[in-house]
């Protein structure tokens, strides 16, 4: 690197707050600064600005985790509401816990700093510091018998299957029945590895129902292949990251713009921490593509991102 580096290269800025300033105002605070984790945060929301501005684009949404106990279920529904997310991939959990919360019951701000043991025998269910009693389950299984029994006798994706649980969910405020209302295609590639799994499997015993998780990969292939523009949200790895890295691997158009908010690292090989630009290699990430990697708890990333966007989309709405 040449001495005189210092002459091509932007300043780092000083982050400066003031009463009353924006999300927006603050992430273009951070933006000026534009190292480490306040520059990456930054340059995640004007990737996802463009994203989402791109009309030719589908975007995907990887969703993995908890993110319902740690309060973010209504960022996820605004945006599928507002149009931000064109596809969904999630853990069996977020929708799980979204159901619990649709059917009345609710997660509790707890601490981690307690015994296991005693919140065993109150049956009290820990997520970290989030606490959900387990009478919960009593009201799951009761509405998916009841939901299971009006559901088609023939094969199901589990796509479709989440299609059909979300049109009887009692409260409109829910990824699932955003997701069945909108039609927006939802895919939950571990659905067995959950609450509603279970229920899915205890049902089995007694009744009919079928729902194929291999059926699904074309609907999701298929999406891929006629896209024109590929965009994806990594909330965590896992399996909702891989499933669509895998649709993208052998689709035409690898994706063109790509964010991932995780606190996993790569050296242990594993998809929740892999680097964004290590899907190059494999012809998910076009080499030219936007892409940034958050090394921060979603938690915290997430409600900052959606705040800024919200304040974008509505100048840009109101330039028009």
């Amino acid at each position: 690197m040449h001495k005189d580096m210092h002459k091509h290269l932007d300043k780092v800025h000083q982050i400066k707050t003031e009463k009353n300033m924006t999300c927006n105002e603050l992430v273009n605070q951070m933006d000026k600064s534009g190292v480490m984790g306040a520059g990456t945060i930054a340059k995640a929301a004007d990737i996802m600005e463009h994203m989402i501005k791109d009309r030719k684009c589908t975007v995907f949404l990887g969703l993995a985790g908890a993110m319902v106990p740690g309060g973010q279920k209504q960022i996820i529904i605004d945006m599928l509401k507002d149009g931000w997310v064109d596809v969904i991939v999630t853990t069996g959990a977020n929708l799980t816990h979204d159901l619990v919360e649709a059917l009345g019951y609710h997660h509790y701000q707890g601490t981690h700093m307690i015994s296991d043991e005693e919140l065993n025998k109150i049956r009290v269910d820990r997520i970290y510091d989030a606490f959900m009693p387990d009478k919960v389950y009593e009201g799951l299984e009761k509405f998916c018998k009841k939901t299971f029994a009006l559901m088609p006798k023939e094969k199901m994706n589990i796509k479709e299957f989440l299609w059909h649980l979300g049109k009887e969910v009692p409260y409109e405020n829910s990824i699932l029945k955003i997701c069945a209302d909108k039609k927006i295609p939802i895919f939950c590639p571990a659905l067995s590895d959950s609450g509603i799994g279970l229920q899915v499997w205890s049902y089995m015993q007694e009744n009919k129902i079928d729902v194929s998780a291999f059926d699904d990969l074309k609907d999701m292939i298929d999406i891929t292949w006629t896209s024109e523009t590929n965009g994806v949200l990594y909330i965590g790895g896992g399996v909702p990251k891989n499933y669509i890295q895998q649709a993208l691997q052998f689709a035409p158009t690898a994706a063109s713009y790509a964010i991932q908010i995780t606190t996993d690292t790569p050296e242990s090989g594993g998809s929740s921490g892999a680097e964004l630009r290590e899907g190059i290699s494999w012809g998910k990430l076009d080499k030219k593509a936007k892409y940034v990697n958050v090394t921060c708890d979603a938690t915290i990333a997430l409600p900052l991102l959606s705040a800024a966007i919200k304040e974008r989309l509505e100048k840009y709405k109101n330039q028009k």
